[in-house]
Formats: C-alpha cells, structure tokens, sequence
C-alpha cells in the first residue's frame, strides 16, 4: 500500500509510528520543565537570604527533607493519575489536563511568595501525576503485541527524556543561579508550554491509543475489562511487583542526584575550569549528555547480545543496571577520600559517577517502562504504569532520607554504603532470576518470532 493513501496514523518515519515522535517532544519538554526545576530545588532552598540572588536559607537536612517528600509525591500521584485514566479519562485526555496543571504550577513558582512555592509543587505533583504513567502507556500503544521495535522505540522515548533534562539543567540551571531562582522557575513553565502546544497540533497521529475505553464502539474491548485475570497475568503481576523493588532501590541511589551529590558539587567540589567556577546545577546535565550519546549504543549492546542468544532478557539487563549503578558510587566515596585529604575534590570525580549510573539506568530505566507494558493486563496498563512510577517515588523519597543521613554518618559513609547495598541486592535478585524468567510466560519470547514473520 503507497503511504500516500495511509491515514496518519499509520504513518511512520524512520521505522517507528510518527506518533512516537510527537510524544517524544511532548516528554522531552515535559522533562525540560521537571528537571529545570529540580537543578535549582535545593540550591535555591540552601541559598542564604543575604545574598544577592537570595533563596530561603534552609539548612541541608531541611532542604533534603523537602526535596525527598516532593519527588516522592511527584511519581507516587501516578497512582490516582493511572486510575483516572483507566476509569475515566482515558490516557489521551490525562495527558492533556497534566500538562495544563504543569503550565500553571511552574508559571506560580514564579511568583517569589511561599503561597505561590507550596502551590506551584502542588500542581507539579498533580500535573506529573496525570501526565507521566500515561504517556507512557500511550508509547507501548503504538505497537502490536511482540513487535520488535517497542524496546527501541522506548529508547528513542527516553532520548527525548534527557535531551529535555540535558537543555534544562543548562539553560534553567544558568537563569537561577546568575539571574535569579523564580526566573529560572517561570522559564521551566514556557518550556511545558510549548510542549502542551505540540502535543494538541499532533493529535492526529495518536488517533488510535490513548482512548478512554469505557466509551469505546468496540463491545470486546468493554468486555476484556471485564473478565478476572487468568493464571499467566498474574503471574506476570507478580514478577511486575517484584522487579519493582529493584526500581525503588534503584531510584533511591540515583536521585541522590539533584540532592546530596547536587550539594556535594556545590560546597565541597572544585569547580574551577580555565579560571571560570562551573555552576553546580550543571553536573545535572551530565546523565542526559551521556544518554544522548549512549543511548542507541547501549541499545544495540543489547539487541545483538539478544541475537547472538545470550541471556538479554528485561529482568536480566535490570540487575545488570543495579550492579553498574552501585560501582558507579566507588568513584564518590572516592571523592570524599580527597576531600578529607586535600580540603576539595576533582571534578572528574562527579563525571565518572554520573557516567556509570547512565551506563545503569540506560540498562534498566526505559527497559522497565517496556517491560511493564508486556506484562500488565491489558485493563490495568496505566494503573500498572502508575504503580511503576510510584516505585520511583518511594526510590525518591529513599533518596532523600539517605541524604539527610550524610549530616550525621557523613558522605564517605553513604556513597560507599549506597555502591554495596546495590550490588549486593543484585546478586540477590539474580539468585531466584531463572525462577522470576519463567513467570512471565515467554512474555518477551514472541519478540523474535515477530520479527521474523515480519521480514518474509
């Protein structure tokens, strides 16, 4: 059939649905305005009142507190957003309100009034809530089961992802630390402005996923809602709920990010370059750069190892993401040993560590938002998704709280604690591995089969 007689939706562009390519650029300014945000958080919240681009003077364990409960909530609304969407909005429409409560929560954090702080987070959490789990669902829509490109098109996705947080942690991180915090806030709401706006001039290439199917002309689709799961999707629930422990501690290392190690390049980090001082939101940047340019490669480490018929399977490249994460914390504790010894420490430091928690989260982060729409019940999928990203709440909150226990065991104590208890966990996991594999009931086994009845 010519393309030309397809309907939009059913167009594609570079081999992936262009639907893909609108959700893309509606997460990756999405993800411009969260993590232009969350580069300048704590620094604003640590900043002294006297000074000139003042912020509110809270001590590290305040501002660590704060940052911990806030990330959580952020990820764990994707709870009551999921459900919504699966009972009353559909994911299409859910999208839509979350970006408009996120225009308008980063526009108030504009305002410089503590009224304007507390309810600008508050509609992040709401919009995020919304927008976040079911986006994502609307990704693993575009594609038939056992389709073969769903894995690098999540990929693809998570590009998206960090080319938003890379640009924002920059451009956001510049604006608030020289020009001022509430400047560096209302640029993050034009940037989900602009995102919200692309999305509604892309609307007919999401045409068929994202529907709300309670008010679906299709009566077997109303009726699949109906019926209990059976045996292989609980199964598959089960290992969903399982791999779900591996995410939160996951996430409880990786956003030590925009906490302790955002500080720690802040107060204890020389930052010098060439005579100029490195503004420390833009170590924020380094995990998205490195995605960017890493992604596709990881990607396709792992699509031949697949071919090649090595052990390549989600679980598989999960625990392999939590033990490359838990050694990228060496290089911390590292740090902290020259701190001790020489009053500061390098920069490279820093880039080393962010380098190997990309090499982990690229291994385990847009994997686990593929696996969970192979494995979640159909009637479930944004609920499932919501839960997902929960998990990631909690890993935030977990984040947070190790954080907050630098100010009394030290940093030397919780980097090197957070690198063994991941690896350690790992291994754990990999224990009871073949066992979890064969609960999901050759969920990912079709893949291949699909891709060659593809190609004849």
């Amino acid at each position: 059939m010519a393309s030309t007689t397809l309907k939009p939706h059913q167009r594609e562009l570079f081999g992936q649905p262009i639907g893909l390519y609108i959700l893309f650029f509606t997460e990756m300014w999405e993800r411009f305005s969260y993590y232009g945000m969350r580069a300048i958080l704590v620094l604003y919240l640590v900043k002294s009142t006297t000074d000139t681009n003042s912020g509110l003077g809270w001590t590290n364990m305040e501002a660590l507190s704060l940052y911990g409960w806030y990330t959580m909530l952020v990820y764990v609304a994707s709870i009551p957003g999921g459900w919504i969407a699966d009972n009353f909005l559909g994911q299409k429409k859910s999208v839509l309100y979350g970006g408009i409560l996120l225009v308008a929560g980063h526009s108030i954090l504009a305002v410089e009034q503590m009224w304007a702080f507390y309810s600008g987070l508050g509609l992040i959490i709401a919009g995020v809530g919304l927008l976040k789990p079911n986006i994502s669902t609307m990704v693993g829509g575009l594609y038939k089961q056992g389709d073969i490109r769903r894995d690098k098109g999540f990929t693809i996705f998570y590009i998206g992802i960090n080319v938003g947080a890379f640009l924002s942690s920059l451009i956001v991180g510049y604006v608030g630390e020289v020009h001022g915090w509430h400047y560096g806030f209302g640029l993050a709401g034009i940037g989900m402005a602009l995102g919200l706006i692309q999305y509604l001039v892309g609307q007919k290439y999401l045409q068929h996923v994202g529907n709300f199917l309670g008010t679906s002309d299709n009566i077997l689709d109303r009726e699949a809602l109906k019926k209990p799961l059976t045996k292989i999707e609980k199964d598959r629930v089960i290992v969903l709920i399982l791999s779900f422990l591996m995410v939160i501690v996951f996430f409880g290392a990786f956003e030590q990010a925009g906490g302790l190690m955002n500080i720690y390049a802040s107060e204890k980090t020389n930052r010098m370059l060439m005579g100029w001082e490195v503004p420390a939101s833009w170590f924020q940047s380094l995990n998205a750069m490195f995605i960017i340019f890493l992604g596709t490669l990881v990607a396709s480490y792992w699509a031949k190892r697949k071919l090649k018929g090595k052990e390549a399977s989600s679980l598989f490249k999960m625990i392999m993401g939590l033990i490359i994460m838990g050694t990228g914390f060496f290089f911390m504790t590292a740090a902290t040993i020259e701190f001790q010894n020489a009053g500061s420490s390098a920069m490279y430091w820093l880039v080393l560590a962010y380098l190997f928690h990309t090499i982990g989260e690229l291994s385990l982060s847009p994997v686990s938002l593929s696996f969970v729409t192979k494995l979640a019940p159909v009637k479930y999928a944004s609920l499932m998704m919501g839960l997902y990203f929960a998990t990631t709440g909690f890993g935030n909150k977990l984040a947070g709280l190790l954080g907050e226990s630098a100010s009394k065991f030290g940093e030397f104590s919780v980097f090197t604690g957070i690198a063994v208890f991941c690896i350690l966990f790992a291994l754990l996991i990999f224990i009871f591995f073949k066992k979890l594999k064969a609960l999901t009931h050759g969920a990912e086994d079709s893949e291949h089969i699909m891709h060659s009845y593809d190609s004849e």
